[in-house]
């Protein structure tokens, strides 16, 4: 039987406790939701300051070169390429998610419509992240394409002859199941049907190889395992293959061969560089690249591999705890068991309640967060079991530890014991769902 004591020796053991050192993490507070709010780094709040006082206070517009502003795209682009197998000058940072993403999707419909204009279809799933089904839906609306949607497990078979691009999201936000990305890529290909990746759960969380995986297409989202701080902005990533194919359809100056020429005409930049648009949010880019330094400073302790070992610890201890100790309160995993399909966090689901739970483990200073059901469908076509209510648990192996996922369950054992999310605040204003 795991005991406290167990977990306080395993976080003395823990080769990666050294980079809690690197974050501000308040007293009393169990964070378990980095999957949606990266924690704040100690270098952060001193840079930002410095690029407001010195930077832009003393420095001005001077600082365009002399900060090396006008080249934080690329060189943070090259941080974030170490970290998802990407190739140095490949990986852009710049805008946010839903932008890039528009900007790759239409990329890859106008290659598509290129070479195979009779291909009028984009597959993704039912479960993908909300704003990336309504890009497509809104370009799919524009271009004359058809958005189809299918549960996980009729991936593969939706790939059929008319379909032009599978935009997908590698980690499912509301169920921490990680698609194989090469095998999935793979049977694209097969096909002749390019591959979009959404990476907003995976960088910085889980290996990826972009480069050996053979994506098409990634994008990904620089506040949550990296760090970056609410809002920062996203990565774009395109294949080499595909990069001087297209012009990208929010043509701006900072994505133009010459940009301080200014003339009236556009050429697109060589590369990845086409992917700017307008003039890039400085302050935010000087925060994110502390939160890109607190993933990069795990590299001489084993990179993205020893973060990968110790999730799968983090989150094999944290399931094997809920079941020996929250058995009989109708929690069921939603999460893959399997370690080749799992994320970093942790999904429950329960048929009443979920939502009062989560807001009952925040009040005792366990953060995590909440999800509502898909809209249902019939139960043949339905790969996602929740019936309920999600109770989501994300674990960034940078500053969670072993003991944290001990004292997390001690309380949601007790707030289910004493059925404290009954009597909670939220209950007296509103139905249990």
């Amino acid at each position: 039987m795991m005991t406290a004591q167990h977990c306080r020796e395993m976080d003395a053991q823990d080769p990666l406790r050294g980079l809690r050192d690197l974050f501000v993490l308040p007293d009393g507070l169990i964070y378990l939701d980095g999957n949606s709010l990266g924690v704040l780094p100690k270098a952060t709040a001193g840079r930002v300051a410095r690029a407001i006082t010195e930077e832009w206070g003393q420095g001005l517009i001077r600082s365009w070169n002399n900060a090396g502003w006008f080249d934080l795209p690329m060189r943070l682009g090259d941080k974030v390429a170490a970290l998802v197998g990407s190739r140095r000058g490949d990986l852009v940072v710049t805008d946010g998610t839903s932008i890039n993403l528009y900007k790759l999707l239409s990329a890859a419909l106008r290659i598509a419509q290129q070479h195979a204009p009779s291909r009028r279809v984009v597959v993704s799933e039912r479960s993908n992240f909300p704003t990336d089904l309504y890009i497509a839906q809104s370009l799919c609306q524009e271009r004359g394409y058809r958005l189809l949607l299918v549960e996980d497990a009729q991936i593969e078979p939706a790939l059929t002859e008319d379909v032009a691009v599978m935009m997908l999201t590698h980690v499912n936000y509301r169920t921490g199941f990680m698609h194989d990305m090469q095998a999935v890529t793979a049977a694209a290909h097969r096909r002749n049907i390019l591959a979009l990746w959404d990476l907003a759960h995976s960088a910085g969380a889980v290996p990826v190889d972009l480069q050996a995986d053979d994506a098409d297409f990634a994008v990904g989202c620089g506040y949550k395992y990296l760090n970056g701080g609410p809002g920062a902005p996203a990565f774009a990533w395109v294949h080499p293959r595909h990069a001087d194919r297209f012009e990208q359809p929010l043509a701006g100056w900072w994505g133009h061969a010459a940009p301080f020429e200014f003339t009236p005409d556009y050429r697109p930049a060589p590369g990845i560089a086409r992917y700017l648009c307008g003039t890039q949010p400085i302050l935010s880019m000087v925060a994110l690249e502390c939160g890109l330094d607190t993933v990069l400073a795990a590299q001489p302790l084993g990179g993205m591999a020893g973060l990968r070992r110790k999730s799968l610890a983090l989150t094999d201890l944290f399931i094997q705890l809920v079941e020996e100790r929250c058995t009989g309160h109708g929690l069921a995993l939603l999460t893959p068991r399997a370690h080749e399909r799992r994320g970093s966090q942790v999904c429950l689901t329960r048929e009443q309640g979920a939502y009062a739970i989560v807001q009952a483990l925040i009040a005792r200073g366990v953060i995590g967060d909440y999800r509502a059901p898909l809209p249902a469908v019939p139960a043949s076509q339905r790969a996602d079991p929740a019936p309920g209510g999600i109770l989501r648990f994300g674990f960034t192996p940078l500053y969670t530890g072993f003991e944290d996922v001990w004292t997390a369950v001690a309380h949601l054992q007790q707030v289910l014991a004493q059925r404290e999310w009954e009597r909670s605040e939220f209950n007296q204003r509103h139905a249990v769902t």
